[in-house]
């Protein structure tokens, strides 16, 4: 979505007033230990994007947690923010520090070829020089 800094500074509105609903206003045990990643209103802010990470054995429990609280949150978000239209919220799970775990883990699992040297095309050194320098 393009922003400005108009759109920046809602988001970030909705994101601190959401934040604190989380915290502070919630005593649901299925919602402990998440993290609100970002928040996306929509230009008419009909409708707000939220993006909530945990641990990936608990995505299930806490998007149905959310589900559940969602008119409640909606309500006391409608309240806090003062704004003339209480945006829809829809909740999705933030998966991005999973995969980038994911990711910091297969490069610390170099496979060997990669510690071949190789020639700026890419072919191996180490072959003999004899069939053509390691090229097919």
């Amino acid at each position: 979505m393009k922003q400005n800094q108009n759109s920046r500074r809602i988001n970030q509105m909705a994101r601190e007033k959401l934040g604190n609903i989380l915290l502070f206003e919630l005593s649901d045990p299925e919602l402990e230990l998440i993290t609100l990643t970002g928040v996306e209103v929509s230009i008419d802010k009909s409708v707000c994007r939220a993006y909530i990470s945990c641990d990936k054995e608990r995505y299930e429990r806490v998007g149905a947690a959310l589900e559940r609280a969602k008119g409640r949150i909606r309500s006391l978000l409608g309240h806090s923010l003062g704004w003339r239209v209480t945006p829809e919220l829809s909740f999705r799970i933030d998966t991005t520090a999973d995969e980038a775990e994911t990711i910091v883990r297969a490069l610390k699992d170099v496979p060997p070829t990669l510690d071949i040297p190789k020639d700026e095309e890419g072919y191996p050194l180490d072959r003999a020089q004899g069939d053509g320098g390691g090229r097919p």
